[in-house]
């Protein structure tokens, strides 16, 4: 159990930073990193970019 308040917040501060990088996703024909997560035509994952349209699976 941590001593302090502020020991907690900065445990739970570096688990969101590592989520937030390990899971973020770029577009890999132009590096944009808003992407979009799409069912595919065949019920399999896929992404699109939302600044070019760019898409992959």
């Amino acid at each position: 159990m941590p001593a302090s308040i502020l020991e907690e917040v900065d445990h739970l501060l570096g688990a969101v930073s590592t989520r937030r990088t390990s899971t973020r996703l770029g577009c890999p024909s132009c590096g944009f990193a808003h992407v979009a997560q799409v069912l595919g035509d065949n019920g399999g994952i896929s992404y699109v970019c939302m600044a070019r349209g760019h898409s992959w699976s």
